[in-house]
């Protein structure tokens, strides 16, 4: 098993204001970012799973944006408060946070999702 079971890439792409597409990180990234890193280290797993900052997720009409891997479940218009959840739900309890779910078909996802193993 590698260093991560799994990685969340978290958008905090920032464009102009005007910029017809908008961007995650005017829609709060960057603090959903610490929130996930603060919920892992609480719980003991950031050696296991890894928050990351992400560039442009090409999802920008769903911001903001977090992909959760090996999964490749992309979750969008996530806020502050569905932080807890998502950790508690699909990182601990491998299961998708259905209502986050972006539900275009190109953001399919693998139905299978690992809990995490953890050794003590």
């Amino acid at each position: 098993m590698g260093r991560f079971q799994k990685h969340i890439f978290i958008c905090t792409n920032e464009r102009p204001e005007d910029h017809p597409k908008g961007c995650c990180s005017r829609k709060g990234s960057e603090k959903l970012k610490s929130l996930f890193k603060d919920g892992l280290k609480a719980r003991g797993l950031l050696s296991v799973v890894r928050p990351n900052s992400s560039g442009c997720l090409d999802a920008c009409e769903h911001g903001a944006v977090v992909v959760i891997y090996p999964e490749a479940v992309w979750y969008g218009h996530v806020k502050e408060g569905d932080v807890t959840e998502i950790i508690q739900e699909h990182i601990i309890g491998g299961r998708v946070v259905e209502r986050l779910k972006i539900p275009d078909p190109k953001y399919a996802t693998d139905s299978r999702i690992e809990p995490l193993t953890i050794k003590k």
